[in-house]
């Protein structure tokens, strides 16, 4: 689900989700990199939505397609 319904919290969504990874963003990390990050906030009940991989590589494919973020050599930043 990009984005949320009324039966769907926004942290659940893949846009919500996109607002996490930007925060973690500050300074370019790696796919992996950035679930291990979420792996830990998760489970420090940080981010409180569980996803799943496929969910953060959509979630980057998202935020790569409407050109928020740019991966060079493996590694995902903000643009601009």
């Amino acid at each position: 689900m990009i984005i949320p319904t009324k039966h769907t919290n926004f942290s659940e969504s893949l846009l919500g989700f996109g607002g996490y990874i930007l925060t973690q963003l500050e300074s370019p990390a790696s796919v992996d990199e950035l679930w291990k990050q979420y792996q830990i906030d998760h489970k420090n009940k940080i981010y409180f939505a569980k996803h799943s991989f496929d969910n953060l590589l959509l979630t980057i494919v998202f935020l790569y397609s409407i050109g928020v973020v740019n991966e060079r050599n493996g590694v995902i930043a903000k643009c601009g």
